[in-house]
């Protein structure tokens, strides 16, 4: 790879200069990246990434502007989601896009780049490691990775042609994808178990969920969940599995494998998830919102540091009414109605 090429701020590569011209349907954005989606399908992504996660062209780690994603003519994009070295771009009528770190097939077999993750090395014994050190290990592990192979611009996977896709997650550096017709499919790391497979093999294979039907995916650093609902019932309950070193999943018991959340309310219809660090959230239809894992620098909103090993409410939420909860990795943002 020659040397970093870095967008200059004048508008060599677009007309616009900000989003003032731009009608936003929705954002999103990773540690380093930012992005929006205009009502017309056009991507629009600024910030600094070295791992190609700009997806503007070879080289080009930086746009200080909104710049115009130039792969998507033609395309209407409706969901973007960034793990930490790659991006999956979801189009209206369910295709796939990936770019970014190819390391594990995080992105499928784009490319044919199907090495190994240095964070794949002897993961066993990363699952017995106290938090600190676990913790330590992943920081280490994206140092080296630095210099794994990149896409630099938006790929259509190929190995889901004919697949419809309808929902997108990333997390650090695996991904979730559910198709139309509910089955769910994950790439990439597998260190924790956050597959959710038996099957070793690089790409985009079927998580072990056999008459599930998955309806929404979150993923964290080394976990994931998902809402899934028995292909003979409508009632919807929440799964994870994955790393749960400081009880993320909300659950005991086998840690590689999808299982319910066994101490949310039968009666708690869950309407979405989301996944942060080591912590874990859901909204509930009824407004309430759920949280576990990790309580260290308040990330629960319980008022207290201490983990939760089974999901609890947030009090200081009741009355209000709950529209949007979403994780970071070490915080969370509700919206609520007026």
């Amino acid at each position: 790879m020659g040397p970093e090429r870095r967008r200059p701020a004048w508008p060599w590569h677009s007309c616009a200069q900000s989003l003032d011209q731009v009608h936003v349907a929705a954002a999103f954005a990773s540690g380093v990246i930012s992005a929006a989606i205009g009502v017309d399908g056009s991507l629009w992504v600024w910030g600094k990434s070295k791992r190609g996660q700009l997806g503007l062209g070879p080289g080009i780690t930086e746009s200080v502007v909104p710049s115009r994603v130039p792969s998507f003519a033609g395309e209407k994009i409706v969901k973007v989601s960034f793990g930490w070295g790659h991006a999956l771009a979801l189009t209206e009528d369910g295709k796939l896009y990936a770019w970014g770190y190819s390391a594990d097939g995080r992105i499928g077999t784009i490319g044919g780049l199907l090495e190994a993750s240095v964070l794949d090395s002897g993961g066993d014994s990363v699952k017995g490691d106290r938090f600190e050190a676990a913790e330590r290990r992943v920081l280490e592990g994206m140092e080296k990775e630095k210099e794994m192979p990149i896409v630099w611009e938006p790929c259509l996977v190929e190995e889901l042609n004919g697949t419809q896709v309808a929902e997108v997650a990333c997390g650090l550096d695996h991904s979730l994808v559910i198709s139309s017709d509910g089955r769910l499919l994950t790439s990439g790391s597998n260190t924790y178990g956050q597959l959710g497979r038996s099957n070793p093999d690089m790409g985009f294979f079927p998580a072990d969920m056999e008459l599930l039907h998955a309806s929404f995916i979150a993923a964290g650093l080394g976990h994931s969940l998902a809402i899934c609902h028995e292909t003979s019932s409508s009632n919807s309950s929440i799964f994870s599995w994955g790393w749960n070193r400081s009880s993320q999943l909300g659950r005991m018991g086998t840690e590689h494998k999808p299982l319910p959340v066994e101490a949310l309310s039968e009666e708690m219809q869950p309407l979405s998830v989301s996944a942060g660090r080591v912590h874990s959230m859901a909204l509930a239809s009824g407004g309430e919102l759920w949280v576990w894992g990790s309580g260290k620098n308040g990330r629960l909103g319980l008022g207290s540091p201490y983990d939760e090993q089974e999901p609890a409410v947030v009090d200081s939420l009741e009355g209000c009414e709950v529209l949007q909860a979403v994780a970071g990795f070490d915080h969370n943002l509700v919206l609520v109605a007026q």
